[in-house]
């Protein structure tokens, strides 16, 4: 049983509650006459079994309409339209008693509009009377915790009303940026201008901010949380409006920023035009379709309703989450011809499967992003990286030429430029293949997408110092100098889209970055917009410590997203298109034989030389951490040695 509820039943309750209201019409009555100094009681005692009458049948017309349906707690502006229409309807009841029983001559017609007001004021009054005690109430024995809202527009009306019915959080003010605002009160909550918020934090004891401004832009937001930043309080946001209207989230549901925010990036909106250039109608296959980048690209393309959709990975678990997704997705859309959804399990070095899967679904444009993509993890495994990020693109891409694929777009990466890293020198060289194949007149238009961190993804930093923050810190940052560029995966996905339907052949796809983050920047500012300060040599009293880690092997400073300076725009403001010198397809199919050999024997130092010989500026500082540099070259036999050079011819035959 709760401290602040009665425990009776809820029929009870409204027995109760009808008594109270008998009573307060009664008295309304009883006033009105006394108010116009009438003896109308006193001289006609008998007339009075007919008020009775008509006060019970008031009663019954207020449980009619709903009233006592309505939880005092929650009772709100429909509750006090409903009081409205019975005490209406309860007057006119009374003055068609009073005019049929009682002589014109002895009342004053005044007495049922004095009725209706004193009524109203007893029926309405006393409910919010109730509320407001029941409320003060609560808040004793539980009590809330003061917040400010930022934004007193619908969404803050919204958030406030819910809130005030919560039992968690107590609106102590709202804080908005219209003039035309400031100074007004909202749902009884004053309005005050931002700079008042460090005054207000103080005099509430505020430890929480939340901001109900859905439809501001990025830009406007990020504006907002620098105003915030340096308060120690802990900024929340609402959902979107369309979310809240939608049903899919509730009003009071609130959670922490989202840091595309912290960017203050706008997308620009993308071109119907180019979206669907290559995917609507036709049949589309995703490699790496379980991925962070490979699912969003997937959950984009079916919106634009291919004709059908294959999915590829060798991930199981994630290939059967993002294909149960698709599949909920698909039966909530609305018209159109069907889209056949395949998921299959398999590795793009798989000839034999991938040429099978393109032929076998009449696969017309191909998102290639299955890859390895931590740095750490492939400078452990050199080899596999190899295997899935070289050998990978060049047998799905064989496949596509052979099976008459029109577009095969490669998602390819930053650390791709001048590379310090194996993973980029891999990436660079699977690019430089598309190049090589595009430049032999390929029926199929070869291109490439480059672009750098992605929000929200498997390795992204992000939810990674939201972990550390709620765990008390530290905050792990390699260094403090290192910046990394960043683009969420929605609009990543948009543009790999759109760039792909613009390729003529060989093309190398850049997208804008916007300007490069410190990481340690976006680290504090986490710490700050999470009621946290940050604990260095300037705030020794700080909460959450910054600790430097050093950077990992294979890390730069600084990432790049162009080779040369040569590079021109696109019909789309962020895309831009690069023009890069690339290896001729005989000086790779040389390097492939090499890589193949030394893949096969193990041989880490072979498999280096041969990409220090096909990537330009890739001068690993340091040997790798893959635990086989230190074992023996292995021994290739005389069957296996023969073997490997018909696969040598195999690779190269299409070329030659």
């Amino acid at each position: 049983m709760n401290l602040y509820t009665v425990p009776l039943s809820r029929t009870v309750k409204q027995l109760l509650m009808m008594l109270a209201d008998s009573i307060m019409l009664g008295l309304a009555l009883w006033l009105s006459f006394a108010l116009l100094g009438s003896e109308f009681f006193s001289v006609n005692d008998g007339v009075l079994v007919y008020y009775v009458v008509a006060n019970i049948a008031s009663v019954l017309v207020f449980f009619r309409i709903g009233l006592y349906r309505a939880i005092l707690l929650y009772m709100g502006l429909q509750s006090g339209f409903i009081v409205l229409q019975g005490v209406t309807i309860s007057t006119g009841l009374l003055a068609l008693t009073t005019y049929f029983i009682v002589p014109a001559a002895s009342y004053d017609n005044a007495v049922f509009p004095i009725f209706w007001m004193i009524a109203l004021l007893f029926i309405g009054g006393s409910r919010f009377v109730a509320k407001v005690a029941l409320l003060n109430l609560i808040q004793n024995f539980r009590p809330k915790e003061p917040v400010i809202i930022y934004g007193a527009g619908s969404s803050g009306m919204q958030l406030v009303a819910a809130l005030q019915n919560g039992d968690q959080y107590l609106p102590v003010a709202f804080v908005d940026d219209s003039r035309s605002l400031i100074g007004s009160t909202v749902h009884g909550i004053r309005v005050y201008s931002p700079g008042a918020l460090f005054d207000l934090v103080e005099n509430f004891s505020v430890r929480q901010i939340l901001l109900a401004i859905p439809s501001a832009t990025h830009g406007e937001r990020k504006e907002i949380l620098n105003r915030l930043e340096h308060l120690p309080v802990h900024v929340k946001t609402v959902p979107d409006l369309f979310d809240m209207v939608s049903g899919k989230v509730g009003v009071d549901e609130v959670r922490d920023i989202d840091i595309e925010d912290l960017l203050g990036r706008d997308i620009v909106p993308p071109n119907p035009k180019l979206l669907g250039a290559c995917i609507t109608g036709c049949s589309v296959m995703v490699t790496g379709a379980a991925g962070s980048i490979g699912s969003e690209l997937c959950r984009q393309i079916l919106l634009l309703k291919p004709s059908r959709l294959i999915l590829l990975d060798s991930f199981e678990y994630g290939l059967y989450t993002v294909e149960n997704e698709l599949l909920e997705s698909k039966a909530a859309m609305e018209g159109g011809e069907p889209i056949e959804l395949v998921a299959l399990l398999g590795n793009v070095c798989n000839p034999q499967l991938m040429e099978h899967t393109m032929k076998r679904f009449g696969v017309q444009t191909v998102y290639h992003v299955a890859a390895y993509k931590q740095v750490p993890m492939v400078e452990s495994n050199i080899i596999e990286g190899v295997q899935n990020n070289i050998f990978g693109t060049l047998i799905s891409a064989q496949a596509a030429e052979k099976s008459g694929v029109t577009h095969f777009v490669l998602i390819s990466t930053d650390k791709a430029v001048r590379p310090t890293n194996f993973m980029g020198a891999t990436k660079r060289f699977a690019e430089q293949l598309l190049q090589a194949m595009a430049y032999n007149k390929s029926s199929t238009q070869f291109s490439m997408v480059r672009f750098g961190n992605v929000l929200g993804s498997s390795g992204s930093v992000v939810p990674l110092f939201r972990r550390q923050i709620s765990l008390g810190g530290p905050v792990t940052v390699t260094h403090p100098e290192v910046t990394r560029y960043f683009m969420t995966v929605q609009e990543a996905a948009q543009l790999v889209i759109q760039a792909g339907s613009m390729a003529t052949g060989g093309d190398v796809f850049v997208l804008d970055m916007h300007d490069p983050i410190r990481i340690v920047d976006l680290a504090k500012k986490m710490v700050h917009l999470m009621g946290y300060d940050v604990k260095d040599e300037n705030s020794y009293k700080g909460d959450i410590a910054i600790e430097y880690t050093g950077l990992r092997p294979g890390e730069k400073l600084f990432e790049e997203l162009l080779i040369g300076e040569s590079v021109t725009g696109t019909e789309h403001p962020k895309i831009m298109r690069a023009e890069e010198d690339a290896l001729s397809w005989a000086e790779l199919e040389v390097l492939l034989g090499r890589l193949q050999v030394a893949c096969k024997r193990l041989d880490l130092h072979q498999i280096r030389e041969a990409l220090m010989s096909a990537v330009d500026g890739f001068e690993p500082k340091e040997l790798a951490t893959d635990p086989l540099w230190d074992l023996p070259i292995a021994e290739v036999s005389a069957e296996e040695e023969r073997v490997e050079k018909v696969a040598d011819t195999k690779v190269t035959t299409l070329y030659k």
